[in-house]
């Protein structure tokens, strides 16, 4: 890899389909920040779920979950008990996004620190 480039076997346009088929899962608000609990804690059922992510609301939480559902990512399992009882957790699939994940976390804590540096240069060259 020179220059930083990542290197591919196929020209740019022929990893288009693949690569927007990964971003619709890990890209988003939501979607890592639940996959991301599901990982970290296993099962969890809805209401923990909400009670983790404050700031979803049930329905984008729903909405969210039924799409990870239909790519075979996150598992639902409801029990037949009054009240109902669902509980998530994420496929022997899923878990493979760990891989995409993690390193994106360590990207976005030296991406923070990289700016919070930034803003503190502009700020004493304010001053200055």
């Amino acid at each position: 890899m020179e220059n930083g480039a990542i290197r591919m076997e196929k020209k740019p346009e022929s990893c288009l389909h693949s690569v927007e088929a990964a971003l619709d899962i890990v890209v988003g608000k939501w979607k890592p920040i639940i996959l991301l609990h599901l990982l970290h804690k296993g099962t969890l059922r809805f209401g923990e779920l909400k009670r983790r992510i404050p700031n979803i609301t049930q329905k984008m939480l729903t909405a969210q979950l039924r799409e990870l559902e239909e790519q075979d990512i996150v598992e639902r399992k409801v029990y037949p008990v009054v009240p109902p009882k669902v509980e998530y957790s994420v496929t022997e699939y899923g878990r493979s996004l760990q891989n995409i994940l993690e390193p994106m976390h360590v990207w976005g804590v030296a991406h923070l620190e990289r700016m919070n540096r930034k803003k503190m240069e502009a700020s004493k060259e304010e001053i200055s």
